[in-house]
């Protein structure tokens, strides 16, 4: 006898949405990953529950691991990135001043080097997914 295992960890459809908007994923690039349209991302989006096989694949293609997507909360974000700031040493003062030359680099460079490593893991993502098949 098959069974199949849900997930019901208070909506998972949004807890998907909230990881792949943090990883700055479009719901085509999920679905590209996924091997889906769009409109199944955007379906799957609003679904209650997911199974643990297809969550598993979601997981991945998000890059994050398949716990971290099942316990996800948007609270425990918000308290870690605050806890973090808080607890760094860094005070408003220090960093009030002029941001562009915070390392060194103009903005417009640094956004340039973002963006280039950026690419870089999207083409190691679309490689490692290729070899996969």
């Amino acid at each position: 006898m098959e069974t199949t295992n849900y997930t019901n960890m208070l909506h998972m459809g949004r807890k998907i949405e909230r990881v792949r908007r943090l990883r700055g994923l479009t719901q085509t690039e999920l679905g590209d990953a996924l091997g889906i349209t769009k409109q199944a991302v955007s379906k799957m989006e609003q679904t209650e529950q997911v199974d643990d096989e297809r969550l598993k694949q979601i997981a991945n293609a998000l890059g994050v691991t398949e716990d971290g997507l099942k316990n996800f909360h948007e609270e425990r974000v918000i308290y870690n990135t605050n806890n973090f700031y808080e607890n760094c040493g860094v005070t408003s003062n220090a960093i009030s001043g002029n941001t562009e030359n915070f390392n060194n680099f103009p903005l417009e460079k640094t956004i340039e080097l973002f963006e280039q490593l950026l690419q870089k893991e999207r083409e190691r993502f679309e490689k490692v997914k290729d070899e996969k098949n």
